[in-house]
């Protein structure tokens, strides 16, 4: 790590910490030459590889925007789409790989989405496993009123 003052290419590591959601670490560094100390922060990278076969970092953003579309119209208020986010990351980093499918992002954002809400999950689904039919949709709500009954 070049200091950010002096530019000597090494440092000494003073300090680490895990940051607070314990997905990057904070190094406190001090510089042999000029003795001035500076913060990193070193975090893993997360890798979504589209069906293009453009690779391209995973963004909670994104998965906000996309399902926020199907929250449209929902009593789905902004924390709960951040905390759905953050648990799609979660599962996603849990598998311990670094370049990941589009489309297990997807699947990883149905199961979530369906305890948020059922009819954004249906307007999600349809659009992400390319519902053809009726039939399609009625499956979808036989399962989740299988599910329903199994809870009662």
């Amino acid at each position: 790590m070049h200091c950010p003052f002096c530019r000597h290419p090494d440092s000494r590591v003073v300090d680490s910490r895990t940051a607070e959601d314990g997905s990057s670490i904070r190094r406190r560094r001090q510089c042999p030459q000029c003795s001035r100390r500076f913060t990193t922060m070193e975090a893993t990278s997360l890798s979504v590889v589209k069906r293009s076969g453009v690779s391209e970092e995973f963004s909670r953003q994104k998965v906000v925007a996309g399902v926020r579309k199907a929250c449209q119209g929902r009593p789905v208020g902004e924390d709960d789409l951040a905390k759905l986010a953050q648990q799609v990351e979660e599962k996603i980093r849990s598998q311990g790989i670094a370049e990941i499918e589009a489309d297990e992002v997807g699947l990883a954002i149905l199961e979530p989405l369906r305890e948020l809400d059922q009819v954004a999950y249906l307007r999600f689904a349809s659009v992400y496993q390319s519902f053809d039919s009726l039939e399609d949709f009625e499956a979808a709500i036989e399962s989740l009123r299988a599910e329903r009954d199994e809870e009662a």
